[in-house]
């Protein structure tokens, strides 16, 4: 039973990190990282790096850049173009690392999962 649960919230964590990262990258490595530092979430393995402080850090001052350029007309193209190609594949690395220590084939699997 404990293993249908653990694999229950590990699919959770995967799909929505992939959802996330699609609307909002920055933020959604923000909310992980900061609920994992904070004792709320516990992180795989995998993403215990964004518990760290610069990391945070870094992915709040990301979201407000792209909150400023989203609302700069011409500005906002590029940057949307451009991150059509960012967070796809930030997406399947989250979603990757949301799997913990798993089988090379459930890793792609999750990044497959996460990145579409």
């Amino acid at each position: 039973m404990e293993s249908y649960e653990q694999l229950i919230s590990t699919l959770a964590l995967v799909l929505g990190v992939g959802w996330a990262s699609g609307i909002n990258l920055y933020a959604a490595v923000a909310v992980l990282g900061f609920a994992g530092a904070t004792g709320n979430l516990e992180l795989p393995a995998g993403l215990e790096t964004l518990q760290d402080p610069l990391v945070i850090g870094i992915a709040c001052l990301m979201y407000v850049v792209e909150f400023f350029a989203d609302k700069t007309p011409g500005v906002d193209s590029v940057w949307d173009t451009l991150h059509t190609f960012i967070r796809i594949p930030a997406g399947a690395m989250l979603a990757a690392g949301a799997v913990g220590d798993v089988t090379p084939a459930l890793e792609i699997g999750a990044g497959l999962l996460g990145g579409s």
